[in-house]
């Protein structure tokens, strides 16, 4: 009897599972249904449960880090645990916030609120009225998906205002300009989306009056990822910055006001743009000349705005770049520059401060150059913010710290994480592997000192959209697989953002294959070094790491012992036409030209696989209210690697979003799970019960 191997790459719109894009098509829940059943079935056993509840109890501890943002003189969380699996939003003042035990204020109850109104609501977002106004636009989603209810929210009654502004369910946001009126950028309504599912208009939504009647004061063209405008109040008056995002890493910018966009700005358009008063910062992508003078790419360029608007085109660099160091982020906070920089992998921060006789520069101290450290304005709005900033530091065997730094105040310890596993005997070291081009690829290795050639190992990586890969502490990790004698690995492959704008160029459109052969070649070097041999090597990616973990199941299947692919990324011929896969087309390429199917054909694995092969055992997980990445990209690798008589297993619970659950619970569920069968299937008889 001949096997079925459709969809192929000789003929790619041969899909025999198109079925099961229905999300929530009757047979394809049958599927969904029975799937996950044996997959429960199979690896839901007793250590599976003993592993979940450890976690569950671990993500619910109460002395976890509550990180907070401040607005209006206070700082708000949003706080879950077994009691409160949805989240309780709360407030208290940072003097309280200081304390072991501070004096929560709640606001809302969210498990109360789905509750009362039987509906699967997360709270997803909120946007208040600036200063001490007691308005905010609470975003409430179903199960964690992207698309969100709007609703208006009194901070002082803890009630949703009757009458108030009130938006059915879509990919939406705001921004106030004033308490009776919103800029609206929704994909609600007849025209409203661009192909990606977000919005292409920014709307004048004023109170009272609905929706539908709303002036648009912006729109872009349908095949743009979406349009969105942004209140600036850093300046002596209010200004509209108005956003056509052209595709994932450009943009068109136009300066406005309530009345709509006036100035479009004369600038490239692959950067990314911070304004703070009369100051613009721009981080350039690829180099630009101007004015008789060539930037190179990923440089800072600062500048007068109104001396730009005026026509001067001299740049200060505030930022140049090297080989091995890259700026991972910049933001203002009280008229000042932080940027956010890796040099050889080492985080380093500096403060710029601009004025009329030249910006000047310094570094932040006080924080570690090793492990992983994040830094952030504390204040919600710029136009609030007195400098003081939050730290967080951690690296794989140190939970986290979060540090205040007030002014130029050295960093002071505000709360400590726990420790959630034990990390005796663990050492943290880096290594590079040498790829097929002979591109050296970073990593990460943590796990006992001494080699045994026979490690049970999990590996993994992201390498996409300019994204860099840190090595922070994780508790599922530390709990299910380091405290029981095993490594772990995270690799910096290219497609990520570690080196900047040629370390991602390298791993995007047809250089996502090169990414992939950098992950395989970290696996090669674990071999190599004698820490492990490949049946012992399990590997786990989601989302853009979903398509790494495929290709390393139809192209490496020799280095691997088995492969956990969550909420992933599969079939490249379909992706433009599922949900938001539209937006992703300036990071993989466009499957309806043909050139570039070329090209992505190469790495469609969904196509790729045949039978026959020697194909490690998979689990592949996705969640049927992710509306990012379509479920059925994880339904139909399952069902075609199933048919080809492939040991493939698949999950999918009912919530979650872009993630692996709504609440604690299922999310150490739905890593347990994956957990339990990775050792499973790479022989593992830890020592676990």
């Amino acid at each position: 009897m001949a096997i079925d191997d459709r969809p192929t790459i000789a003929a790619p719109d041969d899909d025999p599972y198109l079925w099961l894009e229905e999300i929530e098509g009757e047979r394809a829940l049958d599927f969904v249904d029975r799937q996950s059943r044996r997959t429960l079935e199979t690896f839901g056993g007793r250590q599976f449960e003993t592993d979940r509840d450890t976690l569950a109890a671990i993500y619910d501890r109460s002395d976890n880090i509550p990180y907070v943002t401040r607005h209006g003189g206070l700082v708000y969380n949003l706080w879950k645990d077994a009691r409160n699996p949805r989240g309780v939003w709360r407030r208290t003042t940072l003097a309280d916030f200081r304390n072991a035990e501070p004096g929560w204020e709640t606001l809302l109850d969210i498990d109360r609120l789905a509750t009362e109104e039987d509906k699967d609501w997360l709270l997803s977002w909120t946007q208040p009225l600036p200063g001490d106004d007691p308005r905010v636009i609470v975003a409430l989603s179903r199960g964690g998906s992207d698309a969100v209810t709007l609703r208006e929210f009194n901070l002082d009654t803890k009630a949703f205002v009757a009458d108030g502004f009130n938006l059915p369910e879509a990919k939406s946001g705001v921004d106030w300009i004033d308490a009776d009126t919103l800029l609206l950028s929704s994909a609600l309504g007849e025209g409203m989306a661009t192909t990606s599912g977000y919005a292409r208009t920014v709307r004048l939504w004023r109170r009272g009056e609905p929706v539908e009647r709303a002036p648009v004061l912006f729109e872009v063209p349908a095949d743009r990822m979406a349009a969105y405008c942004s209140v600036d109040d850093t300046g002596p008056t209010p200004r509209m910055w108005f956003i056509d995002r052209i595709d994932f890493f450009n943009l068109n910018l136009w300066l406005g006001t309530e009345a709509g966009p006036r100035t479009k700005l004369d600038l490239p358009t692959d950067i990314w743009l911070e304004a703070h008063n009369d100051w613009l910062a721009v981080k350039l992508r690829g180099a630009w000349t101007v004015a008789g003078k060539t930037y190179a790419p990923d440089s800072v360029l600062g500048i007068s705005l109104s001396a730009f608007l005026a026509g001067d085109r001299n740049f200060t660099t505030v930022f140049e770049p090297g080989p091995r160091r890259a700026l991972q982020g910049f933001f203002w906070t009280a008229g000042k520059l932080v940027l956010s920089v890796l040099d050889e992998l080492r985080p380093q921060f500096e403060i710029c401060t601009p004025s009329a006789g030249g910006w000047t520069r310094e570094r932040l101290r006080g924080l570690p150059e090793i492990g992983v450290v994040d830094v952030w304005r504390l204040d919600r709005r710029e136009a609030e913010s007195n400098g003081d900033l939050l730290a967080n530091v951690q690296d794989p065997v140190t939970p986290s710290s979060l540090l205040l730094i007030e002014g130029v105040a050295s960093p002071a310890i505000l709360k400590q994480a726990p420790k959630t596993f034990s990390a005796d005997g663990l050492i943290v070291t880096r290594h590079e592997a040498i790829s097929v081009d002979g591109e050296r690829i970073p990593y990460v290795q943590t796990g006992p000192a001494a080699e045994t050639g026979d490690a049970p190992v999990y590996m993994s990586a992201y390498g996409g959209f300019g994204l860099a890969v840190k090595p922070f502490y994780s508790s599922a990790l530390g709990k299910l697989w380091l405290e029981r004698g095993g490594t772990t690995v995270q690799a910096n492959i290219r497609g990520g953002g570690e080196f900047g704008t040629r370390w991602h160029d390298a791993g995007r459109y047809a250089g996502k294959r090169l990414a992939h052969d950098d992950f395989a070649a970290v696996a090669a070097d674990l071999v190599k070094r004698g820490v492990t041999r490949a049946s012992r090597i399990a590997a786990e990616g989601g989302s853009n790491g979903g398509i790494l973990i495929t290709n390393m199941l139809v192209r490496y299947p020799q280095k691997f012992g088995a492969l956990f692919c969550t909420i992933p990324l599969i079939d490249m011929r379909r992706y433009t036409k599922l949900l938001a896969g539209a937006s992703w087309i300036a990071e993989y390429g466009d499957p309806d030209k043909p050139a570039e199917w070329e090209w992505l054909k190469t790495y469609s694995a969904y196509h790729a696989a045949t039978p026959g092969q020697n194909y490690p055992p998979i689990l592949i997980a996705t969640t049927r209210r992710d509306d990012r990445v379509h479920p059925g990209h994880a339904r139909k690798m399952a069902a075609k690697l199933q048919a080809m008589g492939y040991e493939a297993y698949f999950y999918e619970p009912a919530a979650g979003g872009h993630g692996y659950g709504k609440d604690n619970r299922e999310r150490a569920g739905f890593i347990a799970l994956g957990y339990t069968f990775l050792r499973n299937k790479i022989g593992w008889a830890d020592n676990a019960a």
